[in-house]
């Protein structure tokens, strides 16, 4: 249980001191504040895997920083200590949630039972610190709400549940899923993973459910599907949003009888698999327009995990940087070993409408390019505004269009706006604004007589 980290709150300084030592002294890494307002500071800055609170406080009290708690993270697990005249408050504190309470003055052995029995059920202490530091090993953070997200996906791992993972592009939705399933009774079996939107809707039928020989022009033999291949396992749809409505309808056929039919086949094959589904679209908003199904939304829908985007944790870019800096390094056979400080500073800041899947694009291209052991900000600089351009937005991209447009335009006709609004097919006072928007000055582009 070593290294598991517990959040103490208690105004009595005596008592905060004796806890302190207690929980030290049985292996677990102790933060003590005297209020519920510096436990919340605190856990701003690190996510515990346990709270113990004090009920009756000045200020905020036990249970008003467990409501607290529980609203931003609903998997963390409270202990609240009372004297005998809280012990009603603790009760019905117990029944909104609270995971338990202790009784002043407490027995030692009692609180550590409780603190073991708190971080088993969060999933905490589910493992021992190798096995459990190996299912999430390629997630790299340090950010609260991402621990936050972590400690639900530990949870719902051990069940078989059909989880949906809602997140933005680039934003590790593949390797959350990957995650989940080595943490699941299912480890030992296949994960197979498959963008529905990458597949041509003629072929994604029979990449999913298979085919037999015949079936189809260009069908020479017998082919086993995605969910024979992940029989035993995780089976991970990702863009689930992109599936069209037919084959929305036989995935919800497989779902709910646990069979396949291959295309072609008159005969099902039975499958076991776990289902993980992923979109960066709104479904919600699918589902309410009738371009994905409702009863197949629910299905699918069982638990939801929301991935925040890498501009939501910017606390994780310095440490994701240096990763992928010291990976590339090795591939591209570098001498890098850092980012200057204007560098760092640069990626931090910078707004990553790609995740991080755009972050690593960066930090490949500055490695790559780098010839010094240090990466410079001008470097940096290129390589984010080189791939801003391929994340940017329909309405950036539209407006980068007509600007470069309107230039070439006004270069063309030497600045004649009657003649460019002709090429353009526009009228003169159209044209005009056009230009005004974009702040181009037609004079500019005149050639001076001789």
């Amino acid at each position: 249980m070593s290294g598991k980290r517990i959040l103490l709150v208690d105004d009595d300084a005596d008592l905060l001191r004796l806890l302190s030592i207690r929980l030290s002294s049985a292996g677990y890494e102790v933060t003590a504040v005297e209020s519920a307002e510096k436990a919340l500071a605190a856990m701003g800055a690190a996510l515990p895997d346990l709270v113990i609170t004090d009920m009756r406080m000045s200020g905020m009290d036990g249970a008003a920083l467990f409501d607290a708690v529980h609203a931003a993270h609903p998997t963390l697990p409270v202990i609240i200590l009372t004297a005998h005249g809280t012990i009603p408050d603790a009760v019905e504190a117990t029944q909104r949630g609270v995971f338990g309470y202790l009784t002043k003055p407490y027995e030692p052995k009692v609180l550590l039972e409780q603190v073991e029995k708190a971080l088993q059920w969060s999933g905490a202490g589910a493992a021992p610190a190798g096995e459990d530091a190996q299912w999430r090993a390629d997630i790299l953070t340090r950010s609260p709400a991402m621990e936050e997200l972590l400690a639900q996906a530990r949870l719902v791992a051990a069940s078989d549940a059909s989880v949906f993972i809602q997140g933005p592009s680039g934003s590790g939705k593949e390797m959350l899923a990957a995650a989940i399933h080595r943490a699941s009774p299912r480890r030992d079996k296949p994960f197979v993973a498959i963008n529905c939107g990458a597949i041509p809707e003629q072929l994604l039928e029979s990449e999913l459910f298979g085919h037999i020989k015949g079936a189809f022009t260009g069908a020479t033999r017998d082919h086993r599907g995605l969910f024979q291949a992940a029989h035993g396992g995780t089976l991970f749809l990702d863009e689930i949003g992109d599936m069209p409505l037919p084959l929305q309808v036989k995935l919800l056929r497989v779902l709910e009888e646990r069979r396949v039919r291959p295309v072609g086949s008159t005969t099902p094959v039975a499958v076991d698999v776990r289902i993980i589904s992923a979109t960066h679209r709104d479904l919600p908003a699918a589902k309410a327009s009738g371009s994905f199904r409702e009863d197949l939304y629910y299905r699918l829908n069982v638990v939801a995990l929301n991935l925040p985007p890498l501009a939501e944790r910017r606390e994780d870019i310095p440490l994701l940087a240096g990763h992928f800096l010291r990976r590339l390094a090795e591939k591209y056979g570098r001498p890098v070993n850092a980012f200057s400080p204007e560098a760092m500073e640069l990626l931090a800041g910078a707004s990553w409408p790609g995740n991080v899947r755009q972050l690593y694009n960066v930090v490949e291209q500055t490695v790559a390019l780098c010839t010094t052991a240090v990466i410079p900000l001008t470097l940096v600089q290129k390589a984010i505004q080189a791939e801003q351009t391929r994340f940017a937005s329909f309405d950036e991209a539209r407006k980068r269009f007509e600007r470069q447009y309107l230039t070439q335009l006004l270069r063309l006709t030497a600045g004649n706006v009657s003649q460019a609004a002709r090429l353009a097919k526009r009228n003169r006072t159209e044209f005009y604004k056009l230009l005004q928007r974009h702040q181009l000055d037609p004079a500019l582009f005149k050639i001076p007589k001789p």
